[in-house]
């Protein structure tokens, strides 16, 4: 069933629990998520946006990502992701769409600002909520790539603070050491910033490209107000790897139901394995 509001971001955040958002570009990925959420018993947020489109067509994955939310028997929110387009935004949220990021990370604060205040009252027009995006990430959403963190990108506490007032936004993503995809190094974040944040804003924090991320760093960061985590990398990876292990077999028959059964079974597992992840540790817990 759809997960409307903000509750399960505020109740997560209240036990230092996480919603993961799960990037999803096709049937198979969003089955592959509605099964790990009604398996696991736990809310998610099915991520069918601005770049999965690319791949699916707009209506077309709107639609299959709406309609499997609304069967299902677990909870979950259906979350346009990175949109920096206010019609596109406006077309997800007429669709039935229950939450929206608004990307305005790479425009100067004012206009950061006037953006996302425009998207939230579009979205309240339609009972959703907001994210929004204060820092810019390294690196892409849908390839890995070397990317590290660039400390001049990193989300000012004291400018978070304003940006959360001025807007009315609902959850705010920030920039403290994270990038998007597999890096080659390990990444760490800023937790001692990720907590200054914490303190200075009212609203659930949200952590973007988590894939890969050491448990002990998650952690950290669930204990400092994170209350939704995005993953995208890890399940493709699982996707790829299956589907590349089932080809040689799936070949001489032309098999592709197989093939694709293989592939939304291994986004089953992982997101399971990531959603067994957002869970405090007692030794991670943070004033």
């Amino acid at each position: 069933m759809l997960l409307h509001g903000t509750e399960a971001l505020k109740q997560a955040a209240h036990t230092g629990h996480a919603v993961p958002g799960f990037v999803a570009y096709n049937l198979e990925t969003v089955s592959g998520i509605t099964a790990a959420a009604e398996a696991a018993g736990r809310p998610v947020l099915v991520q069918a946006g601005s770049s999965p489109f690319k791949h699916a067509g707009r209506r077309a994955l709107m639609r299959l990502a709406l309609d499997a939310a609304e069967h299902s028997g677990a909870l979950i929110g259906v979350h346009l992701d990175h949109s920096r387009d206010l019609h596109e935004i406006t077309v997800c949220l007429e669709a039935g769409y229950t939450s929206v990021m608004v990307d305005g990370s790479h425009l100067p604060f004012a206009e950061n600002i006037a953006l996302t205040k425009e998207a939230v009252r579009r979205a309240r027009d339609h009972g959703a909520w907001v994210e929004a995006e204060l820092g810019a990430l390294e690196g892409d959403e849908d390839v890995s790539t070397d990317a590290v963190a660039e400390t001049a990108s990193l989300t000012d506490p004291r400018q978070a603070a304003e940006f959360v007032e001025a807007t009315g936004v609902d959850a705010l993503a920030v920039a403290v050491g994270n990038v998007h995809g597999f890096t080659k190094d390990p990444v760490r974040l800023d937790l001692e910033r990720l907590a200054l944040i914490h303190e200075a804003v009212p609203v659930p924090l949200v952590l973007h490209g988590a894939s890969g991320l050491p448990v002990g760093q998650l952690h950290g960061a669930l204990a400092r107000g994170v209350a939704k985590v995005n993953v995208n990398a890890e399940l493709r990876r699982a996707y790829l790897e299956a589907v590349r292990t089932a080809l040689p077999a799936a070949l001489p028959g032309s098999d592709a139901v197989s093939l694709w059964a293989a592939g939304r079974d291994a986004v089953r597992d992982a997101a399971l394995e990531v959603i067994s992840r957002l869970s405090p540790s007692p030794e991670g817990r943070a004033g």
